[in-house]
């Protein structure tokens, strides 16, 4: 059985952080999305993958290769046209049984195996989740394991069983694909031909997945895919830990980074290779942190994702965070996670306020992005990439990528 990854699309919502990068490919513990999904798809015990890319398909194209190096002989379709999941499926027309995943979800073998051996000979098996929230999800509605209707984010309540996006199709897939109109949004969707094989009477299994899963469909998403992938990672020391450190819980600390005395580990956290921390750091539970980072004196850091090559200068801090790569936060940098009403923090998802429904996220920076002492960022706010923020500034609004912002000073003689 061959694997088809869907790994075409941007990731709008994730922007800043997809300006200059395809959303599976940004990282957790370390890792791009996508390597955590072609590892699942391995010990499953699958070989062959076929990568759908399109948006910055460069990038994805140079870092896995052949897939060799992940022991997966891997080919690539490039998908010009982002026209839906069903129409990346059809690009690949086989002529057998096959798994599908989305490049951008994190899940565990057990998640696929769990699917797979479901398959049996039904014309298309799904993977389900029980979720709190399911509004925001295609609502899957069982008859015994026979699915009987898909519902995209309906309004009322249906189920709390969700589509995965783990699928296994037989080929009689392509038939229905061919019979698929544009849904509301302008795309030709995988759903709508799954309904199409409902409708004609063909068999439609869904199997509730056990495992590790997790849709990362907005930055806060992101966050709680951080928090279940360290929670799943394993304990590593490669790097040194100097006299008088603290720590607890689980800690992966990378070759060559160094965790200077004083400092404060409260795990899970991860560090990359290359990294110094402290003295003096504070790096709370849920904290992944980049290769070839700064972490300087006196800083904290709390359930946040700080990417590669970037520099967190004395006395700052960071707190329900996404922070992008090669960026520099002058000392005395402070992010506030918290409304004083103490209300859910907002966060604008495509020029619309969304509720994050947490109580506390700070922000979200982009890649290259530079900060001058004392800085301020208000609860919810993005600042996009290459953006220049001089001393004192008080980040009220987002901030459009390649901006260049300055706190004007009005000096007057007594």
């Amino acid at each position: 059985m061959k694997a088809v990854i869907l790994a075409a699309g941007k990731g709008t919502r994730l922007e800043p952080l997809t300006e200059d990068a395809p959303k599976c490919m940004l990282p957790l513990a370390g890792r791009p999305i996508l390597e955590h999904v072609i590892k699942a798809v391995r010990k499953a015990g699958i070989r062959e993958a076929v990568l759908i890319v399109g948006y910055k398909e460069e990038e994805i194209r140079e870092y896995f290769g052949d897939g060799s190096d992940f022991d997966v002989k891997i080919e690539y379709i490039s998908q010009k046209q982002q026209l839906g999941t069903a129409h990346a499926v059809s690009m690949v027309e086989l002529n057998e049984d096959f798994l599908v995943l989305n490049g951008d979800t994190l899940v565990s073998s057990e998640c696929i195996d769990s699917v797979v051996s479901a398959h049996s000979d039904s014309a298309a098996a799904l993977g389900l989740k029980e979720v709190e929230e399911p509004s925001g999800y295609g609502v899957v509605r069982l008859e015994g394991s026979r699915v009987v209707e898909i519902i995209e984010k309906p309004k009322k309540y249906v189920s709390n069983l969700v589509n995965a996006g783990i699928y296994v199709f037989s080929p009689k897939i392509f038939e229905a694909i061919k019979k698929t109109k544009k849904s509301k949004r302008g795309e030709y969707e995988i759903t709508s031909s799954i309904r199409i094989l409902i409708d004609e009477g063909e068999v439609v299994k869904g199997v509730k997945i056990k495992g590790l899963w997790s849709d990362i469909g907005n930055p806060w998403n992101y966050l709680d895919s951080n928090q279940e992938m360290l929670n799943w990672m394993e304990e590593r020391i490669w790097g040194e830990i100097e006299e008088f450190v603290k720590r607890k819980g689980k800690l992966y600390l990378g070759k060559k980074s160094i965790i200077k005395s004083g400092s404060y580990i409260e795990g899970p956290v991860y560090i990359g290779d290359n990294s110094i921390i402290g003295p003096n750091a504070y790096l709370r539970s849920f904290t992944s942190i980049g290769s070839n980072c700064k972490i300087g004196s006196g800083v904290e850091v709390k359930n946040s994702i700080i990417m590669d090559q970037t520099s967190v200068s004395h006395l700052s801090y960071i707190g329900d965070s996404i922070i992008g790569k090669n960026c520099n936060f002058g000392a005395g940098t402070l992010v506030g996670n918290l409304r004083l009403d103490e209300k859910n923090v907002k966060m604008r998802i495509r020029n619309e306020l969304k509720d994050t429904g947490r109580r506390k996220f700070g922000c979200v920076v982009g890649n290259n992005v530079k900060l001058g002492i004392n800085v301020m960022i208000n609860a919810g706010r993005k600042i996009g990439s290459n953006s220049l923020i001089g001393p004192g500034v008080i980040v009220y609004k987002d901030v459009p990528p390649n901006s260049f912002i300055l706190q004007k000073q009005e000096l007057r003689k007594k």
